[in-house]
């Protein structure tokens, strides 16, 4: 099938990129030249694992293109995907702005029936508004469906080719018959292809991030309270994930969740329940409870340097909001280093792929390092801010030679309290007890 996709942000290039893998002919459209020659010349522009090599492959292989053209790209696709950023406005509210405009380019230059999708997270309503602004000026026949994506950075590439479940948000039988041909190499293992109307296919997406969200801020809730009791949350999560009711995933306590997806829908769903009259208490306590998360551990660091942060040097280990990836929006770890540094303390960093965005953000206010080691060289303590795999088994007698203070904060509980103490560190983290020596 010949598709276009409208967008080469993360969701776009993926969704590009695995859909070229299974022989369909893709052109990506973006108004960035300067990105679209790169990706012409087989440089992928964001960090995903295994991303690079399909990207490259089905460059060689042409089914895989890229164009500042709009309308190239509508002449193309049969089936032309929306995948444009829609982000947070100031009120909360995501901000259409991207969809819409394009959405009434889309209705002045399509000749022949095309199917539009919505591929980003957009409120529910949004493909009626897309329909009526195309509508306005399009000579031929078109449908608009929804279908939102359930991508994990760091996942992406799996969780495209091998989909738990595919939602298909669609009043058309002409545009469901042509989305369920384009999709069937992806559930040849069984998993369903769920077709709903398109509000609900709308609203499925904010509902299963938001119920995500909400998971791990009561996880975090149960932590906090442990901490305050004296029970061990990693007795709790076990104890809890063991029901099948309630399953094992995103129940780990930390320092709060970021990222592209969860801060932001969470906000678009209350702020459109606001407009609908309706108050979502359980998400307004979520967006609270999260943002006062993020620097949980702030209190437990200034009580161990007895409130005085001046001078002291705290080695930073993750800057990314998640692990496998660069992404650094709503990071945790940018709220606990601005705290830090406003508190006088001098911050050196590591990340195996953040660093770049990391920089661009704080400039020359931070010590860049090249390893993880650099980073600790003479630091009075470390904090850990993602749970990168390389942080999980480090050399602790290297760790413990480098630190002038043998002291770890964990925001993400990387390491068994009791064997941390053998190897001779204080150590303070999330939910459990705390390590002073």
């Amino acid at each position: 099938m010949k598709i276009a996709v409208i967008g080469t942000g993360y969701v776009g290039l993926v969704t590009g990129t695995c859909l070229a893998e299974t022989g369909n002919e893709v052109i990506c459209v973006d108004i960035d030249a300067a990105k679209v020659e790169k990706m012409r010349n087989g440089e992928v522009p964001i960090y995903e694992p295994h991303l690079d090599v399909l990207f490259e492959r089905n460059i060689n292989a042409k089914r895989l293109s890229f164009t500042t053209s709009l309308e190239e790209g509508l002449n193309h696709g049969e089936i032309i995907f929306l995948a444009l950023p829609t982000p947070e406005d100031e009120d909360g509210s995501a901000d259409l702005s991207y969809v819409l405009n394009v959405s009434e380019e889309i209705g002045k230059l399509i000749k022949e029936y095309k199917v539009i999708v919505d591929k980003s997270t957009v409120p529910v309503g949004t493909a009626e508004k897309v329909q009526q602004i195309i509508a306005k000026n399009a000579q031929c026949d078109f449908d608009v469906v929804s279908n939102p994506e359930f991508l994990r950075e760091g996942f992406a590439v799996d969780d495209f080719l091998k989909p738990e479940r595919i939602v298909i948000g669609s009043s058309s039988e002409r545009a469901t018959a042509l989305m369920k041909k384009l999709y069937n190499p992806f559930v040849r293992s069984g998993n369903p292809i769920i077709i709903m109307d398109e509000k609900s296919a709308e609203l499925t997406k904010y509902a299963a991030n938001s119920f995500l969200a909400t998971k791990i801020t009561f996880m975090n809730e149960i932590a906090n309270y442990c901490e305050k009791v004296g029970a061990d949350v990693d007795m709790v999560r076990a104890g809890m994930g063991t029901d099948s009711r309630i399953g094992k995933r995103f129940l780990f306590p930390g320092i709060g969740y970021g990222g592209s997806c969860f801060p932001k829908d969470v906000k678009a769903l209350q702020k459109a329940g606001k407009n609908e009259g309706y108050d979502f208490k359980i998400l307004n306590s979520v967006i609270e409870i999260n943002a006062a998360q993020k620097t949980v551990l702030l209190p437990k660091i200034e009580s161990y340097f007895e409130n005085n942060l001046k001078g002291k040097t705290i080695a930073v280990w993750g800057l990314a909001f998640k692990p496998e990836t660069d992404d650094i929006r709503e990071a945790p770890s940018i709220d606990l280093m601005e705290a830090l540094l406003e508190k006088g303390a001098t911050l050196q960093v590591f990340d195996p792929e953040a660093m770049p965005n990391i920089e661009k953000r704080f400039g020359d206010k931070l010590k860049y390092s090249k390893s993880m080691y650099d980073a600790v060289e003479n630091a009075d303590a470390l904090l850990i801010c993602t749970e990168w795999s390389i942080f999980r088994t480090p050399d602790f007698k290297k760790l413990k030679d480098s630190l002038s203070r043998q002291v770890i904060f964990d925001g993400r509980n990387l390491y068994n309290t009791t064997d941390i103490e053998a190897e001779g560190f204080s150590y303070f983290s999330i939910g459990r007890r705390d390590v002073k020596l």
